[in-house]
């Protein structure tokens, strides 16, 4: 016999795994492990055994379970089970797979009784169970036999916690009946791992081998030592029973007739039993089931939503429709140039937050890389100075010049102009190669159509090439006009009248001081091991200094470097690091940063690192020349000049620095005008206006619009999909009405489990004719006026949670309180033959109480006196 329960709760998880498989996703259902927890030989495998209604596990006196047992049920068409130990044999006789849990129980642990916290894995397919975990685990002792070690309580108690603390777990209390409750291992270990009580269930065994005369009804009632979700009380088979094969049918019916026929339990005989512990744990699987549909419903909704917009469009898709091809086309086109537009112009939809991309890195190009290079190639002050004397000497000729000719100015002011004709061109190439990047992530939106999107991306590459030969010839006209004519009254000209005059001020030109130019994370890459290796640091530049701090918020300052002398020069990245590094170093060879003649500073990128040097350019801190370069020109300016000749040249260096600085501003503001006007906007109108008519006359529009073998495939799996999540949605709607779920218990005190070890209270053992302990806590004790109290039901005093009202008999003043667990019982230390609240005169001893019993308070009870 199986567990019917269980078994009506399959189809609807069968339902819900199968709307989950045809969207291609699992239910993640996440059902809770049932884990028993007791003392030895208190019925845990019995009791684990009926919840499957399997009969399987290994049974015997002392201890018989000395490993944890993973049961995993799995739910299958045919009956089978399968060990993890030894995955290709399968059981189909449950009989073979006790004996190989005992034998692989004994195969580490020995036959003299050890334990191990190695736990057997057992797995059983069926159509008859759900897909559950289930913990049989070893009980808990504490005195060692055999091979047991010295700490085998610990070690158990280790054990257990190890399994029962997942949150997931229902954990099932075992005590048996003819043991002291309040002494409880079981409750002890779950209300550690459980302290509202929301997953434990006590279930009481050995109800049938208590004493004659005594019986656990106070605690099956909830009444004494309470527990949130109460006790269950079940009769598992003998030991006799066992092996005489006692069938399990007939073992569960005449565990029915002993509650039926047992006058201390008949009243709740409905309440106990196997079948109803297994109707409560398959109450809590549906609970969990409940609990996890608005989670599921959710997702299935918001994918729902997600999908129907594109679903729209293809509910009356015909692929051969040539006039859905026709709009098609003009609508992707359209959408190309948007998107194209969008990339350059920027955007407040769909914003990269990761990288900079098409605008911002065009941005970048024209005002930090460009500016960069040309400061790159800004000119060395011995080769200028060299350049300008071998003028101004082959100007006079043979006579020796008494004046500054205007010649040797111009002729090393076109030099310089030459100069700008590369970092011009290289400006234009980066432009470029950002373009073709920004056309294919357009173009990405054209995959549907594989050739519309090849053919668009040919054409619109193809006309930036041809608009790039152009811009090029305009950027160079532009440098050849600049040389054509030499403008000295520019209103930014020095002039000759204050060259001389200005020669000790043209050192660097410093931004304003203290203007914060730059901020950001670098790591300092050459600190030795020994004084902690490379760190990285929040560094803070500003026209004057470079400080870094140990983060953004810049309260504790590690250093402040001042700008002087300081020049930038590359590095070049290490084997091991992924890192781009760049060096500040002092012109003077004097120590930069502590003992380090240069501190080399590294980026993530070659991106960031021209960032930052482009930022130092605006702090006046420039590039090093060639090391090379340098030597030879220090070789070749061994010549003396006069103090006449000298002057001269440092006159026309003013001069030419002067001019070559006004033509760097007038060419940093015209590259991105001419790249913007003859490339950008010029393939923007290009898309905008005639991309259209080059790709019908590049081919046909059947070709173009054909569509990919991915892009039908998506489109199937999308309709697909999206009447699966509606059948899902109406499956977990029918599931919703189809299941009832059960409240939680409210709370009760549950202080006993702490305090048990103050009092250990014996009353579960109590006669049947004894008085029952009074239930009302001591600060209500007292006399109290009316009528005297009638003599109460056995258990009914428990019921009391404050006086009885004097205006109404005592017997209706148990309707006072619905809830019976609201204060827990007083255990009094020593018997209460009178209690406390009974005015003299009333007799010292109650009578019998039971045929008085007024019939209001429980009308299923006279029976109990028959």
């Amino acid at each position: 016999m199986g567990n019917r329960g269980m078994e009506e709760l399959i189809p609807l998880v069968n339902k819900l795994q199968d709307a989950f498989s045809s969207i291609g996703q699992s239910c993640h259902l996440d059902l809770p492990q049932i884990a028993v927890v007791g003392g030895q030989s208190a019925g845990k495998s019995s009791v684990l055994e009926n919840f499957v209604g399997r009969d399987f596990l290994p049974r015997g006196s002392g201890i018989v379970t000395r490993r944890p047992l993973i049961l995993q049920l799995i739910f299958s068409k045919t009956e089978y089970a399968e060990f993890l130990h030894c995955k290709s044999k399968k059981f189909t006789d449950f009989d073979e797979v006790r004996q190989e849990i005992e034998a692989e129980t004994d195969r580490v642990t020995g036959t003299n009784k050890g334990i191990s916290p190695v736990p057997i894995n057992l797995r059983v397919y069926s159509p008859h169970v759900l897909n559950l975990t289930l913990i049989d685990l070893p009980g808990i002792t504490k005195v060692p036999v055999g091979d047991q070690p010295p700490d085998i309580e610990y070690q158990i108690k280790e054990m257990i916690l190890q399994f029962i603390s997942r949150e997931s777990s229902l954990i099932l209390a075992v005590t048996p009946a003819n043991m002291d409750l309040a002494n409880s291992d079981a409750l002890k270990l779950a209300k550690e791992v459980d302290p509202q009580g929301l997953r434990t269930i006590g279930v009481i065994t050995k109800l049938d081998l208590m004493d004659e005369g005594t019986d656990a009804r106070d605690i099956l009632e909830n009444k004494l030592l309470p527990l949130r979700r109460g006790y269950i009380g079940v009769v598992n088979r003998s030991q006799k029973d066992i092996e005489g094969k006692k069938d399990i049918r007939a073992a569960l019916a005449a565990e029915r007739k002993f509650f039926l026929s047992h006058p201390a339990y008949r009243h709740m005989a409905d309440r106990m039993g196997t079948p109803h512990l297994q109707k409560t744990l398959n109450q809590q699987l549906t609970n969990h089931i409940r609990e996890s549909l608005p989670t599921l419903r959710s997702k299935l909704q918001s994918q729902l939503l997600s999908l129907e917009k594109e679903v729209e469009e293809y509910k009356n898709f015909r692929p051969d429709d040539p006039t859905r091809k026709t709009k098609a086309l003009l609508q992707m086109v359209q959408q190309f140039g948007v998107d194209f537009e969008k990339r350059i112009e920027g955007s407040g939809d769909q914003v990269d937050t990761l990288e900079l991309s098409g605008g911002a890195r065009i941005n970048r190009i024209f005002h930090e890389r460009f500016p960069f290079e040309l400061v790159k190639m800004e000119f060395d002050e011995k080769d200028l100075r060299r350049e300008i004397s071998y003028a101004i000497k082959n100007i006079h000729g043979v006579r020796t010049g008494l004046f500054t000719p205007d010649m040797a100015f111009e002729a090393i002011v076109k030099k310089q102009l030459v100069k700008l004709k590369e970092p011009s061109l290289k400006c234009v190439d980066l432009v470029v190669s950002e373009l073709a990047t920004v056309i294919k992530k357009c173009a990405e939106k054209l995959s549907s159509y594989p050739r519309l999107r090849e053919e668009t991306e040919r054409i619109v590459t193809t006309y930036i090439r041809e608009r790039e030969g152009r811009t090029k010839d305009q950027i160079l006209l532009l440098i050849d006009i600049e040389q054509s004519y030499i403008n000295t009254n520019h209103e930014d000209f020095i002039g000759f009248a204050n060259a001389q005059q200005r020669s000790t001020q043209l050192n660097k030109k410093r931004a304003i001081p203290n203007q914060v130019i730059r901020r950001g994370w670098l790591t300092i890459n050459n600190i030795s091991l020994m004084k902690g290796g490379s760190k990285e640091y929040w560094f803070v530049l500003t026209a004057e200094s470079l400080s870094w701090y140990k983060d953004e918020e810049e309260k504790e300052k590690k250093y402040m470097l001042p700008l002087d002398n300081l020049k930038i020069r590359d590095v070049e990245k290490g084997f091991m690091s992924n890192k781009h590094v760049f060096a500040i170093f002092n012109t003077e060879q004097r120590n930069v940063y502590k003992d380090l003649r240069q501190i080399e500073l590294a980026c993530d990128s070659q991106e960031d690192v021209d960032s930052w040097k482009a930022s130092f350019l605006r702090a006046g801190v420039y590039p090093e020349k060639d090391q090379a370069e340098n030597e030879d020109g220090a070789q070749e300016n061994t010549f003396s000049m006069d103090p006449q000749l000298e002057r001269q040249v440092e006159t026309i260096r003013n001069l030419v620095d002067s001019y070559v600085a006004i033509i760097n501003k007038s060419i940093r503001d015209l590259m991105p005008k001419t790249i913007m006007h003859l490339m950008i906007n010029n393939t923007k109108a290009f898309i905008h206006h005639e991309l259209l008519a080059y790709l019908y006359s590049s081919a046909d529009q059947s070709s173009l619009m054909e569509e990919s073998a991915e892009q039908a495939q998506r489109r199937d799996d999308m309709l697909r999909m999206y009447h699966a999540l509606k059948e899902a949605l109406n499956i977990i709607g029918d599931i919703s009405t189809s299941t009832v779920s059960t409240p939680v218990p409210p709370p009760v005190d549950d202080t006993w489990l702490q305090n048990s070890s103050s009092h250990s209270p014996t009353p579960q053992r109590r006669p049947v004719s004894s008085v029952h302990p009074p239930g009302r806590p001591p600060a209500v004790r007292g006399p109290t006026p009316g009528p005297p109290l009638i003599p109460l039901p056995v258990g009914a005093a428990a019921s009391f949670s404050a006086p009885p009202i004097p205006s109404r008999p005592g017997p209706q003043s148990v309707f006072a309180n619905n809830d019976p667990f609201s204060v827990p019982p007083q255990i009094p230390s020593r018997p209460a033959r009178i209690p406390p609240g009974i005015p003299p005169g009333v007799p010292s001893r109650r009578a019998p109480a039971a045929p008085s019993r007024p019939t209001i308070i429980r009308p299923a009870e006279p029976s109990l006196l028959d």
